[in-house]
């Protein structure tokens, strides 16, 4: 319990310490102008609320990220409380915070266009092609995933049914203006996600349940397969440092109405989300009865992390639980699903340089990236879905680069991102080399020093074009 209790205040204190340090980092400046004002559309580029863009960024980043992903990280044991609190303050948070002060900087441009202004034009063209493969299999996973719950819901609508529904009402909140559906509807999403949180938090303390005692011990069943380093930091996406987050952005990058509502949109809808899996880690382990036992009760139910946050949900806060464990497992995986696939619409508006004020062509990006999207339906990508974790690591140890090179031109303080820029290139580099996802080495010592001299050299050639922008 102590170790959760620490964990849980250090995250609240953090926004309002180094969250604000971060600001002075960036020289946060109230009477900038930001996008929703110089390039007002009415469509995307639409100033609203903090409280609102707030919620929003937090239901776009979350979904069932930190939910899911904390209860499967929970099986490494209470180590990964550390890694959601020094990784959602020191690396998630920043992260999200320096890289949407940039976009607000930046027109509110999509990620990869951002990428490139600081790490290249090579750069830009993969990250273009990798952001939109990355949100579509976003997209498709999240249309999937509770087409399939909801089928099994009301058995009386088939699985193909719910698909159309679910695709039609994504076309619909892509191509509407973002005031319309998101920003009314939204920010309750998000409000229930935290008050789904609150409400497991209170139970911890007041129910029957003891928070395991710190330790390092790994309690997957196959620890040679699921080494805490690298993969646990692979496992915990959401909730500690997601690349995902990177390409949600932009959205409200183009709704706030000044650089001082950033650290509360950005760097604190991240703490939430880290709050959140701090949360659902700690009911995890505890509702089992240990990171051991868990894994057990996973293993017998095909390791279905849907099934544990229904089963956690409905006992502990009753009928109410059972409509907000819907929301977990139905409304979030939705939400986060459409917000995809509007970012892939940014992505292409902002590559051809398509005006998405005129309703035809936000009609005509949005049909052609639908297309792609129903034909992977068909598709069996469950092999190329394995890898998604490792990609979205990836994904923000490139953004992190970014941050690291647009510091080092605005001449500011590179520290706050180099070192975490240089450990997840170790952790994304070693993963490579240990998981049987890529070359299988297991967790070799030859495998960790491959990892580090692949380190080694990306961190080297990055130290030579941050001393070549120096001069």
């Amino acid at each position: 319990m102590l170790t959760f209790v620490i964990c849980l205040v250090l995250l609240i204190v953090a926004y309002f310490t180094y969250g604000r340090y971060l600001e002075h980092v960036c020289k946060i400046d109230k009477s900038a102008t930001v996008p929703s004002a110089t390039h007002y559309d009415g469509v995307d580029y639409v100033p609203m609320p903090r409280w609102r863009t707030f919620l929003i960024q937090l239901l776009n980043i979350a979904g069932i990220g930190p939910i899911f992903g904390a209860v499967l990280g929970a099986c490494f044991g209470p180590v990964a409380f550390i890694w959601i609190t020094a990784g959602g303050i020191l690396m998630g948070a920043m992260h999200d915070f320096i890289s949407g002060v940039m976009l607000v900087r930046n027109d509110g441009l999509s990620i990869p266009e951002i990428v490139g202004r600081y790490l290249g034009g090579g750069m830009k063209q993969f990250m273009r092609v990798f952001s939109m493969i990355l949100l579509i299999l976003v997209g498709v996973v999240f249309l999937r995933s509770p087409a399939s719950i909801l089928g099994q819901m009301v058995p009386s609508v088939s699985y193909g049914v719910w698909i159309a529904v679910i695709i039609v009402y994504y076309f619909v909140a892509t191509l509407l203006p973002i005031d319309k559906i998101i920003g009314k509807f939204y920010p309750l999403f998000g409000f229930a996600l935290l008050f789904m949180a609150v409400a497991l938090c209170v139970v911890l303390f007041v129910g029957d349940y003891t928070i395991p005692a710190m330790t390092f011990e790994n309690f997957q069943a196959n620890k040679e397969a699921m080494p805490i380093i690298p993969t646990l930091f692979i496992t915990i996406a959401c909730g500690a440092i997601s690349g995902f987050h990177a390409t949600q952005s932009p959205m409200m990058a183009r709704c706030v109405n000044n650089e001082s509502e950033c650290r509360m949109v950005f760097y604190g809808a991240m703490i939430s989300e880290s709050i959140i899996a701090l949360i659902w880690a700690a009911i995890a382990m505890a509702f089992f009865g240990g990171a051991g036992e868990l894994t057990a009760a996973l293993a017998e139910h095909g390791n279905n992390a849907a099934w544990a946050v229904n089963h956690i949900a409905q006992t502990t806060l009753g009928k109410f639980g059972a409509i907000l464990a819907i929301l977990g497992v139905v409304a979030a995986p939705i939400t986060s699903g459409d917000t995809a696939f509007r970012s892939a619409r940014l992505i292409i508006a902002d590559i051809f340089g398509i005006d998405q004020k005129n309703i035809a062509k936000r009609l005509a990006v949005s049909a052609v990236i639908f297309a792609v999207g129903i034909a992977i339906t068909f598709v069996n990508f469950d092999v190329v879905w394995r890898y998604f974790s490792w990609t979205n690591q990836a994904l923000a140890t490139i953004v992190l680069w970014s941050i690291v090179v647009y510091l080092n031109q605005q001449k500011r303080n590179i520290w706050v991102a180099l070192p975490p820029a240089v450990f997840m290139t170790y952790i994304c580099s070693s993963f490579v080399f240990v998981s049987n996802q890529f070359v299988g080495m297991g967790s070799t010592a030859l495998a960790y020093i491959l990892g580090g001299v692949l380190t080694a050299i990306l961190t080297a050639y990055m130290c030579y074009r941050l001393r070549k922008d120096r001069k």
